[in-house]
């Protein structure tokens, strides 16, 4: 293959055991899960022991030719970071993972510190599930702001997920003029297919900021297939920000419950919206230089049977 291909957004979990918003999330069977209240389709049906592992996710990259993956978190999961420490330390060249700490009430400081000593390289924040009523959780309070510059003086990068549209994008200006330095990975493309998604793509004008596309074939799921709508928004942010400045990503495993894992990125491959030159960054090379990848694995094209 012409491409070095590193997914800037995953997922790794052995089991789903949490509550978010006073509703469980609980791994059953089948690839199923009780999701918020309904049973929903969280893993392909052929991963019955609804183990979301590292060993089974590197038969994906190999199989699809991705060289390494970035592994954040979400609340929806639980946290994984006993779990994730032990992968990268098994697996130090394909993957990148991110800790996670409770950050929907106050006193998360302390762990977060703790999981930096502990030798995390980032720090995840799925800031789109934070309280944002009356008990409002603000990226700019006091303390969000002393991890920040505490990440900025360590080389820490900040993975984070906004709520949709540009509601928590005054904040992220804050944070970003107080923590010029601190290296921000923006995820799910901005929730490209909600209202003013590009205020939060804007945010990457910004020397340190970036923007990730997990989950874009979930939001463009409706069009399904080769996801025009999805290629035509990367080009409009593009023109906006650069192409420099985005990274290809998948939601793995939720996003492979309707598409392949080659699918996820091979529909940026065959579009002629692209050059040569833009896959190429967009699929492998920004991440690469974001997020320090080295040693990277050559994987070799093996043919399906069908073939």
């Amino acid at each position: 293959m012409d491409y070095t291909i590193i997914d800037a957004h995953s997922h790794l979990w052995l089991n789903q055991d949490t509550i978010v918003n006073g509703l469980p999330v609980r791994t059953i069977d089948r690839g199923r899960s009780i999701f918020l209240g309904e049973e929903r389709q969280m893993l392909p049906p052929f991963m019955i022991d609804g183990r979301n592992s590292a060993e089974v996710f590197l038969s994906n990259m190999d199989y699809a030719q991705v060289s390494a993956a970035v592994v954040t978190q979400e609340f929806i999961d639980g946290n994984q970071n006993e779990y994730l420490a032990d992968v990268v330390k098994r697996y130090p060249d394909r993957f990148f993972v991110f800790g996670m700490c409770e950050f929907r009430k106050p006193g998360f400081l302390p762990d977060a510190k703790e999981l930096i000593a502990r030798g995390f390289r980032g720090l995840a924040i799925p800031a789109h599930r934070l309280p944002l009523g009356d008990d409002r959780v603000w990226l700019n309070s006091s303390e969000m702001m002393e991890m920040f510059k505490y990440m900025e003086k360590h080389g820490i990068i900040l993975s984070i997920t906004l709520a949709d549209g540009a509601l928590q994008v005054p904040e992220m200006e804050d944070v970003i003029s107080e923590c010029p330095d601190l290296k921000i990975a923006i995820g799910h493309f901005g929730m490209v297919t909600m209202p003013d998604w590009m205020e939060q793509i804007k945010l990457a004008r910004h020397k340190n900021v970036m923007i990730e596309s997990g989950g874009i074939t979930w939001l463009f799921n409706s069009e399904f297939y080769p996801f025009d709508g999805a290629v035509r928004a990367i080009r409009k942010a593009a023109d906006a920000v650069g192409m420099d400045k985005l990274m290809w990503g998948s939601d793995y495993p939720r996003t492979i419950t309707a598409i392949t894992y080659r699918m996820s990125y091979d529909f940026i491959i065959k579009s002629p919206l692209m050059t040569t030159d833009e896959k190429r960054a967009f699929l492998g090379e920004n991440a690469k230089r974001f997020y320090g990848f080295k040693n990277l694995i050559e994987l070799p094209y093996i043919k399906n049977m069908s073939e």
